[in-house]
Parts: structure tokens; C-alpha cells; sequence
């Protein structure tokens, strides 16, 4: 099992952006001291739901600071970039840091993003696959023209090229700390950056599945949802074409993103995410403004932050190893990224993270 930190830098009540996205840094680093697999990084815009508004860019930083952790986009939304422009800047990060760099896009949803950047309620309903063949062809070609509905442009050479990357033989670079037995240790052979795709929808992840990419399934899904999630993704890719090896090698790379909170009882832990999360999550997701005023039903804070705190691993070492363990074994999926920040508080995340690595990790292998 591959567990990670899933960091949104969100800013809690009271909290300034600087603050929020401080904490999503020291949290990154706190990641690779207690081991983890990976840190997945979010992006928003305009909201303070997450502060960071350009998750490859704050990935970039983080590659910077690591030496041996994987850093993913969890996710980079599409519509709201030119693919050519995200397939360059993950080509860079895949060829300067050794391989540790994840993809994670996404649809995003119909908010005012989509007006301050020109795509429009059209790149959201209907631009995403065409967006995503462009994103996956400048990774793996050399080069690249494109025709479709809204990418027109003549044949250009991919520069710099995914494919041009040798395989580090050497260990952490000097003074960095070791790099655990447990810890992601980068041993994909593709040439490409490896993509993982947002997942909410059957029609997403029929769309994943017909390009063999893996999922990234959210926090609101129950292991009975993930389940079915996986399995239309399986049905899927084999009806595309897939071998039945090539399909359970992608598979291994699905990721369950969800909330962690590690206390010495369950009432501990609730009680830490009960006091914090809903009032974050009530300026955070009640701050999202549509495209093109269409209505929408907010959840209600109390209630999801209850409803997070039943689905995923709150309480003490032993309770969340049992629910990682729960949801590998339903639904196949072995790989995730945990929210750690659910405080707010910068040395209460530390704190989290640490004993994630230390008290959780071992009870997994």
C-alpha cells in the first residue's frame, strides 16, 4: 500500500493565504520525514476552500525542496489550461526531478474560473476529452499538431521531450535524509509522466479507462461506490481493447483520496475535525461562484465534515490501518492521499503527518 499527504492549502477562518500555503509546504516536507509514498497537491481559484492556484507550479517548489518523495497534482483542472502549456511544464518537472512527478488532471467544475480564463462553460461540458488526447499526445509523441473543435494549430517538435530522461541510479543527494524501504521509490520505466485522472462521473471514468489512465476517486466516495467505480473502469478498459496485464498494471496505480486524523481515541480525533472543518468548509465551498448562474446545492458543513469523519481513517493507529486495510480489500485500490491539514493548525498537521508515518505505515506492511 502506498499511502500520501493530499494538501488543498486551505485557508481556515482567521488564517491568512501566506499562512494556508505555509503550511502546505511545511506539510510536504513533514511528508517525506515520516515516509510517505507521495504529497498530492490541489488546485482552486478565487476560493478559499485552497489557496493555491496552480498545483504544478507549488509541485515544482516542492520537487525542489524533496529529494526522494513523489509530488502529484491532485488536480491540475483542464479546462482552464492550454494542454500543450501543462504538458510542457509536466515534461520539465518529469526530466528535472528524477521521475517523482504525478499529473493529476481534472474537469474542475462550472465555476468563474472558466470566464477569467476564456474556455467557458463549453470546455467544462464538453472540451475535456479533446483537451485530454492533446495533453496525452505531447507527452508521447515527438511531435504534435492538433485540428480539433477548439486546438487548432500547425505540427510543432515537443521540446523538451518526456522520452529524453535517463534513470537515476544514485541515492538521495547529499544531506537529504534516506529513502525509506516503504517509500516511493520511482521504479515506473515510462518514458511519459505518469496522468491520473479526476474521476466523479460513469462517463469519466469510461473516459479513463478507454486511454488505460488511472483514476483519482474524491473524498465523498464510500468504499461501495469506489468499488463500482473500479469496476466499470475494468469492464471498460477491457472492452477498449486493453490486455488483462496491462489493465492490472494500471490499476495498481489507482488513488483514493480521503482525510486522516490520528489521535489516541476516535472521540479525540472526530472531536479535532468537528471543531475546525466546518467552518473552513463553509467559507471555503460557499465561496464558489458559477460560470453562468446556474443553481447549485452546497453541502452542508456539519454534515459532510461528519460524513468524512465515518467514511475514512479518524481515531487512533490501529482504527485507520484498519480502514486503509477496508478499502483495499473492497475495492482494489492500494494507493492514497490522505488530507492532513483538517485543523488548520500548522503543528497539529506536523503532528498528524508524523504519526501517520510512524504509527500507521508500520502496522500496513
Amino acid at each position: 500500500m502506498r499511502v500520501g499527504a493530499f494538501v488543498l492549502a486551505a485557508q481556515f477562518p482567521g488564517q491568512g493565504h501566506q499562512e494556508a500555503l505555509h503550511r502546505a509546504v511545511r506539510s510536504a516536507e513533514e511528508a517525506e520525514r515520516a515516509g510517505l509514498d507521495a504529497v498530492w497537491l490541489a488546485e482552486h481559484h478565487f476560493v478559499p476552500y485552497g489557496t493555491c492556484p496552480s498545483a504544478v507550479t507549488l509541485a515544482a517548489l516542492l520537487l525542489g525542496r524533496t529529494r526522494s518523495i513523489g509530488v502529484g497534482t491532485a488536480v491540475s483542472v483542464l479546462p482552464n489550461a492550454h494542454p500543450v502549456a501543462l504538458g510542457e511544464q509536466a515534461a520539465l518537472l518529469h526530466l528535472t526531478a528524477d521521475g517523482r512527478f504525478t499529473l493529476g488532471v481534472g474537469r474542475g467544475g462550472p465555476w468563474i474560473d472558466l470566464e477569467v480564463f476564456g474556455g467557458g462553460a463549453e470546455a467544462y461540458e464538453h472540451g475535456f476529452p479533446e483537451a485530454l488526447d492533446l495533453l496525452l499526445r505531447w507527452l508521447r509523441e515527438p511531435q504534435v499538431g492538433a485540428d480539433g473543435a477548439r486546438y487548432r494549430f500547425r505540427t510543432v517538435p515537443v521540446v523538451p521531450r518526456p522520452d529524453d530522461r535517463v534513470e537515476a541510479t544514485a541515492g538521495p543527494a547529499e544531506g537529504a535524509p534516506p529513502r525509506p524501504a516503504h517509500a516511493h521509490t520511482h521504479t515506473h520505466t515510462d518514458n511519459a509522466p505518469p496522468v491520473v485522472v479526476a474521476c466523479t462521473s460513469p462517463g469519466t471514468v469510461r473516459l479513463a479507462a478507454r486511454r488505460r489512465l488511472p483514476m483519482l476517486v474524491g473524498m465523498h466516495c464510500g468504499n461501495e461506490e469506489k468499488a463500482g467505480m473500479t469496476a466499470l473502469w475494468w469492464r471498460t478498459a477491457l472492452a477498449a481493447g486493453h490486455s488483462e496485464e496491462a489493465v492490472a498494471r494500471t490499476a495498481r496505480d489507482h488513488v483514493a483520496a480521503g482525510v486522516v486524523q490520528l489521535d489516541d481515541t476516535r472521540e479525540a480525533a472526530v472531536e479535532s475535525l468537528t471543531k475546525t472543518m466546518p467552518g473552513w468548509l463553509r467559507t471555503g465551498l460557499g465561496a464558489h461562484r458559477t460560470v453562468d448562474g446556474r443553481e447549485r446545492s452546497p453541502r452542508d458543513p456539519d454534515d459532510y465534515t461528519r460524513l468524512l469523519c465515518e467514511l475514512h481513517p479518524v481515531g487512533p493507529p490501529q482504527l485507520c490501518a484498519d480502514r486503509l486495510s477496508e478499502t483495499r480489500e473492497l475495492t482494489g485500490i492500494s494507493r492514497f492521499a490522505m488530507l492532513v491539514e483538517g485543523t488548520g493548525d500548522l503543528a497539529a498537521t506536523e503532528a498528524n503527518v508524523a504519526r501517520l508515518g510512524s504509527e500507521v505505515l508500520p502496522l500496513l506492511r
